[in-house]
């Protein structure tokens, strides 16, 4: 970099390319190409460099073996750097000056960020999971509403943030390497709780604020199981560019060795597109419907899909003039087309409501899907339509208007739209929340007057999804839910008034031409380099009651790490061994939202021969009515010796949150 930074690349050629050369493609991410994303990086990149493309994979500023410091993620300096990787890549013997960039989930971000910068040498994006707008999607908000994974990933970057360089990349200098990123290391969801409202951290790095600004031609991919479940659909509407949007019923994996099936061949899918923007080659790929949707037949709540049954849709615009929204009106205990006299209908969900949430957005690991949603009937509002004579498909974003009032000045709600099967099983559709201070606006929230009337708009999660004929139609409206969403500082009491408060559903009829559409390729990919299991992974998850004192748990223990039950594993070619251990819990008590704690502890290992590294590290999360209270710690070990222990406390004012 021009300030004397090193960024470490691993770079796939294919043969010819330094007489020859070629286009490349960039992934730019922080999580490590030499080992921790090696398997999953050679799978891709391999195949594209067997393809005519250079692969050009980077480790961000103060990850894997590059230089610096990670002070936060999505920083102007990290898209900096990446404005000049890309001019370094365009001006190698090997690449013929025409650069891609692609990723998912963080590269999904900065694929966009950076094409909103316009490097002269990127000439398309392929941005895989991610989000416009920081702030109303992503792990820390949504609604308003605190996000318990604002805790749960800022523990998880925690230990990343820890690890070392590979002394074999680096040499002697690794160790003081490792020690610069220990003493900088801060406690980001202290970063991210000291922005509780829509300000300029967020608008950084969100395209939604300018959409123009992205000026080469983009392809969105994203799952209906995943947390970004909404902005294939902003970015349909409003980019200005060519663009392509695929939507999967996908957890948060790349499209080729996705679940729940069906995986689909995204890497042919992906040269097909290189090859029409960076090569200029006729794929036909143009020439297709640029949107494309899979739309999900009904199943049982369960922990785990393999496969989901549905069929693929394709519009060529977003709104599509195929979707009509039907309204349909909230009377007591009811769905209906018509109104029954207005009545007054009141809820004080326990705290501990949400026991059937899962997680916010699923991993495909096994647990983390919604359960049935009958589980939380006792929290919540509910309303039935009668059992539908006929199918009814939906796509797009489900909505509610309600009219209410709550007793307290800050309150949150949730609205879950739930598919109820004859034999009562309840599976969720999409969900939303609201922080009702923010209302009427994200950027200037205000408080509720107890007691006063409002009309406020809930807006769920973006779905495709058939309703089969027998099947009810269900919402559910409660004041708490646990654990995906941070309780609000008092209890509360809702009044909704039905007869006024109305659904709304985005219903779609379907297609002849959706029977026309000519099927994805099955997945390929490259092969990986060898692995061998030191240590089975294993997992444990369990909601448990304490019978004496009421409190509800939610625990979730890993041996493997974020993206399942791995274990311990050594990577054959860089000899490297790792293991990645977590317990998370999550308790509250039925009664009270301030006795709420979020707690984690994670176990790091890593090394090689004679070279080996621990890191340790925990935090907790409370509150109490006028704040949040965080305690977090870190320390590593070299060999049997702790070079480094650092610790984090901080009182952090709520502001209507």
């Amino acid at each position: 970099m021009s300030d004397g930074c090193r960024l470490a690349a691993r770079i796939w050629l294919p043969a010819g390319a330094e007489v020859t050369p070629v286009p490349a493609i960039l992934e730019y991410i922080p999580y490590r190409k030499r080992d921790f994303m090696r398997r999953r990086d050679e799978s891709m990149h391999a195949w594209f460099a067997a393809n005519g493309y250079v692969a050009v994979r980077v480790d961000m500023r103060g990850s894997g073996e590059s230089d610096g410091i990670m002070h936060d993620e999505y920083l102007l300096q990290e898209q900096d750097d990446a404005l000049e990787v890309i001019a370094w890549i365009a001006r190698q013997p090997w690449c013929s000056g025409q650069v891609g960039m692609m990723g998912k989930s963080w590269g999904a971000y900065n694929s966009l960020q950076v094409a909103a910068r316009r490097p002269p040498a990127l000439k398309a994006i392929i941005a895989v999971m991610g989000t416009d707008d920081r702030f109303a999607e992503c792990i820390h908000y949504s609604g308003g509403a605190l996000l318990n994974d604002n805790f749960w990933w800022g523990c998880i970057m925690q230990i990343f943030n820890a690890r070392p360089p590979d002394p074999q990349i680096v040499g002697e200098r690794w160790r003081q390497m490792w020690l610069e990123r220990l003493e900088a290391e801060t406690f980001w969801p202290e970063i991210w709780l000291r922005h509780q409202g829509l300000d300029a951290y967020w608008k950084h790095g969100s395209v939604c604020f300018d959409y123009g600004a992205v000026a080469c031609p983009t392809w969105f991919w994203g799952g209906w199981a995943d947390l970004y479940r909404d902005t294939p659909l902003r970015l349909a509407e409003h980019l200005e560019v060519p663009h392509k949007v695929t939507v999967g019923p996908w957890a948060h994996l790349y499209p080729h060795e996705a679940l729940p099936r069906p995986a689909v061949g995204f890497l042919q899918e992906a040269l097909r597109w290189w090859d029409h923007w960076l090569k200029g080659k006729d794929s036909g790929l143009m020439s297709e419907p640029p949107l494309r949707f899979y739309m999900m037949d009904s199943v049982p709540p369960v922990p785990h899909l393999e496969e989901r049954r549905g069929r693929w849709i394709a519009e060529d615009m977003w709104p599509s003039p195929h979707v009509e929204t039907r309204t349909f009106v909230l009377n007591p205990g009811r769905i209906d087309a018509e109104p029954a006299p207005e009545r007054a209908c009141s809820i004080a969900s326990p705290q501990s409501t949400g026991l059937a949430s899962g997680e916010w957005g699923s991993f495909a690991v096994e647990g983390d899907l919604p359960g049935d949603q009958s589980l939380d009937s006792f929290g919540s509002l509910e309303f039935d339509g009668d059992p539908l004579l006929e199918r009814l498909e939906i796509l797009g974003n489900a909505s509610t208007i309600l009219e209410l009032a709550v007793d307290r000045p800050v309150a949150s709600l949730t609205v879950r739209l739930i598919d109820v099967a004859p034999d009562g099983r309840a599976a969720l559709v999409a969900r939303g929340f609201l922080n009702l201070a923010q209302r009427d606006s994200r950027e200037a929230p205000a408080d509720v007057v107890p007691g006063t009337r409002y009309r406020v708009n809930v807006q769920l999660t973006g779905t495709a999804y058939a309703f089969p004929p027998g099947h009810r139609i269900r919402v559910a409206v409660s004041t708490a839910y646990w654990p995906i969403i941070w309780p609000s500082p008092e209890p509360v009491t809702l009044t909704l008034f039905t007869g006024v408060s109305r659904l709304l559903l985005p219903t779609r009829q379907p297609r002849a031409a959706d029977a026309q559409l000519a099927p994805f390729p099955e997945p390929a990919s490259a092969p990986s380099s060898p692995v061998t299991v030191l240590r089975k992974g294993s997992i444990e998850r369990s909601v448990s009651i304490d019978q004496l004192t009421g409190a509800v748990t939610h625990r979730l223990y890993v041996d493997g790490g974020t993206f399942g039950p791995w274990g311990k594993l050594r990577l054959e070619a860089p000899g490297m061994e790792m293991g990645h251990l977590y317990e998370r819990n999550y308790s509250i008590l039925p009664h009270d939202p301030n006795s709420a704690r979020a707690s984690m502890t994670q176990t790091y290992e890593m090394g090689r021969g004679a070279w080996q590294v621990r890191i340790y590290a925990g935090a907790t999360m409370t509150s109490t009515p006028a704040s949040f209270e965080l305690d977090a710690w870190v320390e590593a070990y070299e060999g049997e010796k702790s070079v480094c222990r650092r610790e984090w406390k901080a009182s952090i004012p709520r502001e209507r949150v």
